[in-house]
C-alpha cells in the first residue's frame, strides 16, 4: 500500500474519507446495490405505480427500511409512508442536492441479500426487468468476463 502525501490529506479533509462504490451509494440513495429489495424511480414513486410491488416486498421482507428521494415533494410521498406505517417499516428522506439520480425509493437492508431483479417493468408491474438489473455499476471484471461467454 502507498503512502499518502500531502495532497491525501487534504482531499481527505475537504471531502472527507473516500466510501468504496461511492457512485453505487449516490445512484441508489445511500445504499449499495447488493442490499435492495426493491428500487422504484421518481416517476413510478409520484403516479404510484409502484405502490403495489412496494407493499408485496413489505410483507415478504418486514425487517427492510425504506429510503426517499428527497426531492419528491411529500404530497407525493403520502401512499408509501402510509404503507410503512402499516408494516412498521421505517422510512428516511435521503436530501443530497449534490447528486442526480432517477431512483425515487428504495426497499433496502444494512447487508448483503443479492436479491437478482430490484427493478419493477413498466410493462408488467409485479414483474422486475431483466434489463434493468443489468446497470450500470456491473462494469467490474468478472461482469466482463461474463459477457464474453
Amino acid at each position: 500500500m502507498s503512502k499518502k502525501n500531502v495532497e491525501d490529506y487534504l482531499t481527505e479533509g475537504i471531502y472527507g474519507t473516500r466510501l468504496p462504490k461511492q457512485e453505487e451509494r449516490d445512484y441508489f440513495l445511500g445504499t449499495l446495490r447488493e442490499r435492495i429489495v426493491i428500487a422504484l424511480t421518481i416517476g413510478q414513486v409520484m403516479t404510484d405505480k409502484g405502490i403495489q410491488i412496494l407493499e408485496e416486498n413489505m410483507k415478504h421482507y418486514p425487517d427492510a427500511k425504506l429510503l426517499f428521494n428527497g426531492k419528491i415533494a411529500s404530497r407525493f410521498l403520502k401512499a408509501e409512508k402510509e404503507l410503512a406505517n402499516k408494516y412498521n417499516i421505517s422510512y428516511t428522506v435521503i436530501n443530497n442536492e449534490a447528486v442526480e439520480t432517477d431512483i425515487g425509493a428504495v426497499l433496502t437492508y444494512d447487508y448483503a441479500i443479492d436479491k437478482e431483479a430490484i427493478f419493477m417493468n413498466e410493462n408488467n408491474e409485479d414483474t422486475p426487468s431483466e434489463e434493468d438489473t443489468d446497470h450500470k455499476e456491473k462494469t467490474g471484471f468478472l461482469s466482463k468476463l461474463k459477457r464474453l461467454f
